[in-house]
C-alpha cells in the first residue's frame, strides 16, 4: 500500500491540500482562495460550486507540487470549516442556494425568539452548545423558511443538507455517501451528544426534517470511494474527517484528558481533551465531541477568546507602531516588562467565562515612560492572559489538569509569546515541528481509516516537537499579575 495521504483543509477564505507520507515529511501543497459573498450588513455565504473548486484547484496543485500522481494516495482526510452548512439536490450536486457561513449572524433574531420560549436549557443540556447564530441548525431553519418548497422536496428524498465536510464527501464519492462525522455533527445544534444521534426533539424546534441530514459516522473509517471526478481518479478511499477545531486536537496528538491545544490565529481556540465525560461548564464553555473512533467517544471543552492575532494586526495597521506583525516579537523585546501596562483586547467584547458583549479594549497603565516597547509587550501579554482565565475555567469544570498546551497557528512561532504563556499558566508549552496541525489531524484520522498508522500511540511517536518552553516566573510574581489581570479585566 501507499503510504501518501491526502488532507483537504476547507476553510473560511480557502481551500489548503497537503500530501505527507507516513513519516509526515510535508511532499506537496495546494492552496486556492475563493470568493466571500456578503448580502447584506452581519450576512455572509459562500457558493458551495466556488468551495468546491477551490478544492480541486488545491488538490490539483498539491498533488503537482509533490510530483505524485492520484492513483498513488492511500486515503483522503478532510478537515473544515465547522458550522457553515449548504443543502442541495441529490441527483445534480447542484446547491439550491449558497452555503450560510458561521460568521453570519442572520438567526440572531430566531435565537432569541428560541430563547423567549424557554428552550435554551434544553438545548445546552442536549447539544452542549449555546442558542447562537454561530451555529448550523439555526441556519438551515432560515433556508427552509424562505422557501418552503425546499421542506416538501427535502421530504420526498429529492435534497440533502450537510456541513462542508458532508457536502465534500457527497461530490468526492458522486453521491454514493451522505455522511458527517460526529464533531461537525456536534455544531449543529441537532445532534445529543449524549447519543449520538440526531434529537427527534431538536429536529421539531427548528423544523428541520429529518430526511435532510447526513449519516452520523466516527471520524475515521472508510465511507466511500472517489467517483466519477476530473482530478482524482476513481476508487481512493475518503477515509477521515473532523471539524477544523477537533483536527488540530488530533492533530497534536492531546489523545489523553487533560491535554489541549491552543490555535493562535485571528482569535484563538483552545480544547481540552476531557476523555469519555461530556462536562457540563458553569463557565458556559462550550461541551463538544472532539471525536469518536471505533465506536469509542472522546469529548472535549472549548472556548475561545474572540481577538488574538487581530490585536496584534490593530499595532501594525491602526497605531502603525509595527511595519509587520512578526515585528512585535523584536520591539517587545526592547524593554525588560511591560512597565505597569495592562493591555485587554476586547475590541469584540469578552468571551467565556466573561460573556460580556459590551466589554471594549483596555490599555491601563501608561505613564508618562511608557513607550510603544510597553504597548507591544501588553498586548502580547494580554493574549496570553486572556488563555490563562479560559483554561483556568476549563480545568475548574472539569476537575481534571491541565497536563501541557500544545500550540499551533501564527503567533505560535513568538517566542515570547509562548515563554509568557508558560510562566503565566505555569504549565509546559509544546510547539510542534509542523503548525498545519488542524490538516495534520485530517491525515491522521485518514491514515488510521486505511491502516497507514496502527493507533493512537503509533500516531504520537509520529508527532515531532520544536521546541518546549516551561514557566520561569517566581509564583508571587505570577499571582501578582494575574490579580492584576482580573482588576483591569473588569474595567473592559
Amino acid at each position: 500500500m501507499s503510504d501518501y495521504i491526502l488532507a483537504i483543509d476547507q476553510g473560511t477564505t480557502g481551500s489548503t491540500a497537503l500530501i505527507l507520507d507516513r513519516q509526515l515529511q510535508l511532499l506537496g501543497k495546494g492552496y486556492q482562495e475563493f470568493e466571500q459573498i456578503y448580502p447584506q450588513p452581519g450576512w455572509v455565504e459562500h457558493n458551495p460550486e466556488a468551495i468546491w473548486s477551490s478544492v480541486r484547484a488545491a488538490v490539483q496543485g498539491a498533488l503537482k507540487n509533490a510530483g505524485i500522481e492520484g492513483s498513488q494516495l492511500a486515503g483522503i482526510g478532510i478537515t473544515n470549516q465547522r458550522e457553515t452548512v449548504a443543502i442541495w439536490e441529490r441527483d445534480s450536486h447542484k446547491a439550491v442556494r449558497n452555503a450560510i457561513v458561521w460568521q453570519c449572524r442572520r438567526t440572531t433574531e430566531i435565537c432569541n425568539r428560541l430563547k423567549k420560549a424557554g428552550y435554551e436549557g434544553t438545548f445546552k443540556e442536549k447539544t452542549g452548545l449555546v442558542l447562537d447564530p454561530y451555529f448550523s441548525g439555526t441556519k438551515i431553519h432560515w433556508m427552509l423558511k424562505e422557501n418552503p418548497e425546499l421542506v416538501s422536496r427535502a421530504q420526498a428524498g429529492e435534497l440533502a443538507a450537510g456541513t462542508v465536510d458532508s457536502y465534500l464527501v457527497y461530490r468526492l464519492t458522486d453521491g454514493a455517501a451522505h455522511v458527517t462525522d460526529v464533531s461537525n455533527a456536534s455544531r449543529t445544534l441537532l445532534l445529543n451528544i449524549h447519543t449520538l444521534e440526531w434529537d427527534s426533539q431538536l429536529m421539531d424546534i427548528l423544523e428541520v426534517p429529518r430526511e435532510l441530514l447526513p449519516e452520523v459516522v466516527d471520524c475515521s473509517g472508510i465511507y466511500g470511494k472517489t467517483k466519477g471526478l476530473d482530478f482524482l481518479p476513481d476508487g481512493i478511499p475518503v477515509a477521515g474527517m473532523a471539524g477544523d477545531q477537533q483536527a488540530a486536537l488530533f492533530g497534536q496528538a492531546c489523545f489523553a484528558p487533560g491535554e489541549a491545544k491552543c490555535t493562535y490565529g485571528t482569535g484563538a481556540f483552545l480544547l481540552m481533551n476531557t476523555g469519555d465525560r461530556a462536562v457540563p461548564s458553569p463557565s458556559q464553555l462550550l461541551t463538544t465531541v472532539a471525536w469518536r473512533l471505533d465506536g469509542k467517544t472522546t469529548y472535549a471543552l472549548e472556548g475561545s477568546a474572540f481577538i488574538a492575532g487581530a490585536a496584534v494586526q490593530w499595532l501594525r495597521d491602526e497605531l502603525k507602531i509595527i511595519d509587520s506583525a512578526p515585528d512585535i516579537e523584536a520591539l517587545a523585546e526592547t524593554v525588560e516588562s511591560s512597565n505597569g501596562v495592562v493591555f485587554v483586547p476586547a475590541f469584540a467584547g469578552l468571551g467565556a467565562p466573561h460573556w460580556r458583549p459590551e466589554a471594549r479594549g483596555v490599555i491601563h497603565g501608561l505613564t508618562r515612560g511608557s513607550n510603544r516597547g510597553h504597548i507591544a509587550r501588553a498586548v502580547l501579554e494580554g493574549i496570553a492572559l486572556q488563555n490563562f482565565e479560559i483554561l483556568d475555567a476549563m480545568e475548574k469544570d472539569s476537575g481534571i489538569d491541565l497536563k501541557a498546551l500544545k500550540v499551533d497557528g501564527g503567533a505560535a512561532a513568538n517566542n515570547l509569546l509562548m515563554q509568557f504563556q508558560a510562566d503565566i499558566l505555569n504549565r509546559r508549552i509544546a510547539r510542534p515541528e509542523m503548525l498545519e496541525t488542524t490538516a495534520l489531524g485530517a491525515a491522521f484520522l485518514a491514515g488510521l481509516g486505511v491502516g497507514l498508522w496502527q493507533d493512537q500511540e503509533d500516531i504520537r511517536r509520529n508527532w515531532k516537537m520544536d521546541r518546549e518552553f516551561t514557566a520561569t516566573m517566581p509564583q508571587e510574581e505570577r499571582t501578582r499579575r494575574r490579580e492584576q489581570w482580573r482588576e483591569v479585566i473588569d474595567k473592559a
